[in-house]
């Protein structure tokens, strides 16, 4: 006698959808409206610091520049989509959100991006557990790996870096370096309470943010060299690592000034360096501003346009 077939799915196939995914309005959609309005009043803000027509003066007319800046700028959310891929299996369309969490860090407040992430995540994934723990291994090995990569630079940079004057800022720099040692020391202590993933995820993300530093790293010092070829690539490689290492000191006040006037001091070329710096970061605030707008207009007058599953 023939059994009947049964088709039995184990609690490992079965995929769990959060209740809280509704059509109606929910908390995470007001979160995302308040984001996009929080967005679009602090890019009207930062417009009133930007001149147009120097924008348009300082813009380069190579291709190549502009190739390289659209590629060291989606960098890190592209890096980001790959560790997500392989973690979520998400599909292409949630770089989009990923590149409104770089906006979110950068023209609101820190991490307040990965605040938005996990948000995202748990209105378009179907996902067997909370975002929340994925979200949250990503940010601190970012955060870790940013700190052992900036000490292994200023390592191999050592015999560079003595001659240059960093003067009234040495003191601050030295207890910058003990916060960032000590708190990436901490994180791999404690890494068992801090961490979810599985070690072969960890591995795996951990590699994925030194690549996007090293790639970034160099892709800065190619786009000041494309701008200025007539200072060698190896002072820009040196100002890149003193770049990363400013980004990372949490008890130097005003880091753009800092770098700018080391920057100044250590090529020695006050006029060229000073509009390079002025060139760099005027275009990469005005893409955050042009892109948040775009993001928060679009969010604001047509709804959430992600609403469609990105596996």
């Amino acid at each position: 006698m023939t059994e009947p077939a049964v088709a039995l799915r184990s609690s490992e196939d079965i995929v769990f959808e959060p209740q809280d995914r509704k059509p109606n309005l929910s908390l995470s959609r007001i979160a995302g409206a308040v984001l996009s309005l929080a967005v679009l009043g602090a890019s009207v803000y930062q417009l009133r610091t930007l001149s147009f027509a120097e924008v348009v003066d300082l813009l380069p007319s190579s291709p190549l520049f502009w190739a390289v800046f659209v590629i060291s700028y989606m960098a890190g959310p592209f890096s980001e989509w790959i560790i997500f891929r392989r973690i979520w299996h998400i599909g292409p369309m949630a770089l989009g959100a990923l590149v409104r969490k770089l906006i979110y860090n950068e023209l609101l407040v820190g991490y307040l991006g990965e605040v938005y992430f996990y948000t995202w995540a748990r209105r378009h994934l179907s996902l067997t557990a909370s975002p929340f723990g994925a979200v949250k291994d990503v940010a601190v090995l970012s955060a870790v790996v940013g700190n052992v990569s900036t000490l292994a630079f200023l390592a191999a940079a050592a015999p560079l870096l003595k001659s240059l004057p960093l003067g009234e800022h040495s003191e601050a720099i030295a207890w910058s370096l003990a916060f960032v040692i000590g708190t990436s020391l901490a994180a791999m202590l404690w890494r068992k309470a801090i961490f979810s993933l599985d070690r072969s995820e960890l591995l795996y993300v951990a590699c994925v943010h030194t690549g996007r530093i090293l790639v970034t790293t160099a892709l800065s010092a190619f786009l000041w060299h494309l701008v200025l070829p007539t200072i060698p690539l190896v002072w820009w490689l040196l100002l890149a690592t003193l770049r990363l290492l400013i980004s990372r000191l949490p008890f130097v006040p005003n880091k753009d000034v800092v770098f700018a006037g080391v920057a100044v001091l250590a090529v020695g070329q006050e006029v060229e360096i000073a509009a390079l710096l002025a060139l760099m970061a005027t275009l990469i605030l005005t893409t955050h501003i042009v892109a948040g707008i775009g993001f928060a207009v679009g969010d604001l007058a047509f709804g959430d346009s992600e609403n469609a599953r990105r596996r």
